[in-house]
């Protein structure tokens, strides 16, 4: 019983600041994605920083912690300042996304060197804490892409349906609400987050494998 309190303490002590990491990407990500694609509200807002002081959520970071996928304080963006609205708000949105993917296959590699050359207590805590990073990184990459206001996905769908279908959809989101809670529950988001880990774990291994 020892045992397990402490793997879970350690587990937990690991946890934290992997999500504070995994959300800071992803928001800081956002900002520079609009900042590069010509709005510079966010720099303006201290948002273009990995700070966690400038992007954590409580209730957000309480969810990625308990459940593996949640959210930070939403990146202030100014669609007019953007050449093309539509596919500068998409290309922002999905900056976010894109980041934690590149941040689980990157946290996989490290993984990989860890356990091929790591003997020592300390790299075997470095690999788990890679390992949930990575795993986090995932959920919330996943987790933001399902198209339900305000996550992601909603606003890459909004830039391309037309206009009507985008007020269609809204008027339609306590439906859509309740169907994504349906899913939670009947752990439908839990095998796609597994299919999209063991992806990316699967990319980093190649990848490894030609290099060690």
């Amino acid at each position: 019983m020892s045992g397990d309190l402490r793997a879970a303490f350690i587990t937990l002590a690991l946890s934290l600041p992997a999500i504070v990491l995994c959300l800071s990407v992803h928001e800081a990500a956002h900002g520079a994605a609009a900042y590069l694609l010509g709005d510079r509200t966010a720099h303006d807002s201290g948002r273009l920083t990995l700070s966690p002081l400038a992007h954590i959520d409580p209730v957000g970071f309480i969810c990625l912690l308990l459940f593996g996928f949640g959210w930070a304080r939403p990146v202030p963006v100014n669609i007019s300042n953007f050449k093309n609205r539509r596919t500068g708000m998409a290309l922002t949105a999905l900056a976010g996304p894109v980041s934690n993917f590149i941040t689980a296959f990157i946290a996989y590699c490290l993984y990989f060197l860890v356990w091929v050359y790591g003997d020592s207590v300390f790299m075997q805590v470095l690999g788990q804490f890679l390992a949930i990073v990575a795993s986090m990184s995932v959920g919330l990459g996943v987790f933001n892409l399902i198209p339900v206001h305000p996550l992601d996905g909603s606003r890459v769908l909004d830039a391309y349906l037309p206009f009507s279908w985008s007020l269609r959809l809204q008027r339609y989101q306590p439906v859509i609400i309740l169907l994504f809670i349906f899913a939670l529950w009947r752990g439908w988001l839990d095998s796609l987050m597994v299919y999209a880990s063991n992806t990316i774990l699967g990319w980093a291994a190649q990848l490894m494998s030609m290099i060690l």
